[in-house]
């Protein structure tokens, strides 16, 4: 299915939503995330809207798990990659399918609003996001470092009803930021936590602030993997260690590098796994168009890297590699010169 950028002729609000902090006060599910390229819509084309086919993500095998293969069905959003299952109440359901991965490794999982069923007073969406923090913008190095520097570049017409805080839900921590719109009289209750070196965020919209603790308190059914947590999260047990920056010179025994010869200026995130023995063993293109994405998996399936050991062990490492130029610098990308250094 061909992925499309919407080029559009308004503000776009999305990039802040997917932090928890929406530039507007609309309620309508997000068209772009930080640039990136939304799928061709169905039905009539929104005006003002100009459809150009776009970057899209891809990986090198179809058995190992990736961010975006969530999916919601019968009142439960579950995610092999994220080891995620979230029940939510049987009165909401899944909303429009949100865009593909941006450049900056920033993903809408699923959004979801009430259904035809609902009975309460007000409405509201529930939003879950994640960002890959190997490409996010921010330097935070945890969900709640990325969370206190959302509250810190709030904008100064919301108002903040719960700073960051450290809580417990269902045996793990999240990091929790309430804050409101006094105008629009609507509420955000944000609650983050890692996973795999992804901040996953749940975000509840509504002007019904006892609608929204009920959701709140209704995440301690949720299910997480073992490492989740709003300072921990950094994979292991049985998914590969994190390493920021692990494909560098001084790891890299061997590399073919990709040739980029028609479209060499936008930004390509991409995860590696790299198996006990050094060699990649899988290569997920977060957002790259389809010519690019090929070079680059072609050429990342031929490296071979010095084995990483953790307790004298050898094991499996996930590591992010960032092609191109880095997301709204116009520089080439730190990651890939380094990595090309002998």
């Amino acid at each position: 299915m061909f992925r499309f950028r919407f080029l559009q002729l308004v503000f776009p609000c999305a990039s802040l939503l997917l932090f928890g902090i929406p530039e507007t006060a609309a309620q309508n599910p997000p068209d772009q995330n930080n640039g990136d390229f939304a799928q061709a819509p169905l039905g009539k084309i929104p005006t003002g809207v100009i459809l150009v086919k776009g970057a899209e993500p891809s990986a090198s095998d179809q058995s190992t798990p990736l961010p975006e293969d969530g999916a919601a069905s019968k009142n439960v959003y579950q995610n092999r990659y994220l080891g995620l299952t979230y029940p939510f109440p049987p009165d909401w359901t899944q909303a429009l399918q949100g865009p593909p991965p941006s450049e900056s490794g920033g993903y809408v999982l699923v959004q979801l609003t009430p259904a035809a069923t609902f009975k309460g007073p007000r409405k509201g969406t529930v939003l879950i996001s994640a960002q890959d923090m190997f490409f996010a913008h921010t330097h935070s190095s945890n969900a709640l470092e990325m969370i206190r520097s959302s509250k810190e570049h709030l904008q100064p017409y919301y108002e903040v009803e719960r700073p960051p805080t450290e809580v417990t839900i269902a045996g793990h921590s999240f990091a929790r930021f309430d804050y409101t719109s006094p105008v629009a009289q609507l509420h955000w209750y944000v609650l983050a936590t890692q996973i795999r070196c992804h901040t996953v965020q749940f975000i509840f919209t509504s002007q019904d602030g006892t609608m929204l603790e009920s959701l709140v308190e209704d995440m301690s059914r949720i299910k997480l993997p073992a490492e989740a947590g709003a300072t921990s999260g950094r994979g292991g047990g049985g998914s590969p260690v994190c390493v920021q920056d692990y494909a560098i010179a001084k790891n890299l025994e061997y590399r073919v590098d990709p040739v980029m010869e028609v479209r060499r200026f936008n930004a390509i995130p991409v995860r590696i796994i790299i198996d006990k023995n050094g060699r990649v063993r899988h290569v997920h293109v977060i957002s790259a168009f389809p010519d690019q994405a090929t070079k680059i998996t072609d050429a990342l399936l031929q490296w071979r890297f010095k084995p990483y050991t953790q307790n004298g062990q050898a094991v499996e490492v996930e590591s992010g590699i960032m092609f191109g130029l880095r997301p709204g610098t116009g520089l080439p990308s730190q990651s890939i010169s380094s990595t090309n250094q002998d």
